[in-house]
């Protein structure tokens, strides 16, 4: 009875890459997603930074009278949802010049990780939620 719990438990882990030198191209797609989700976590910290100043930035500014645009909490979403768009779908394209292949996965995500990074140093600048 204890076996075949042990063994259930064993094949449930997920296996050790060794991301410092990938010796295959499983290795390498998996290595690939772990960069990815890392940035992608420190991604969502900087934008739930961004997201408050942006909130902040429209409690303590006047509307000026006739301007019914958006705000800046607004006008930062909108732009998180559609640059998410523009991601992933630029990278899948990317991807598609191993298409079918083994490395397609890695190409995918490597150019998700790479993207993400250069939004988190847009939501970094000081001209990213309206800071002066």
């Amino acid at each position: 009875m204890i076996a075949p719990l042990a063994l259930a438990l064993l094949a449930a882990q997920a296996p050790q890459w060794n991301c410092a030198d990938p010796q295959t191209q499983s290795e390498m797609n998996a290595c690939a997603r772990i960069d990815f989700e890392r940035a992608d976590a420190e991604l969502n910290t900087e934008y739930r930074a961004a997201h408050a100043h942006a909130r902040a930035s429209d409690r303590e500014e006047s509307r000026i009278e006739g301007d019914d645009r958006p705000g800046d909490e607004a006008t930062l979403r909108e732009a998180q949802r559609a640059w998410v768009a523009f991601r992933d779908a630029h990278c899948r394209l990317e991807g598609y010049e191993a298409r079918g292949g083994t490395m397609e996965p890695m190409v995918y995500e490597s150019c998700r990780a790479e993207v993400t990074r250069a939004r988190i140093a847009q939501l970094r600048a000081p001209s990213a939620v309206g800071e002066q």
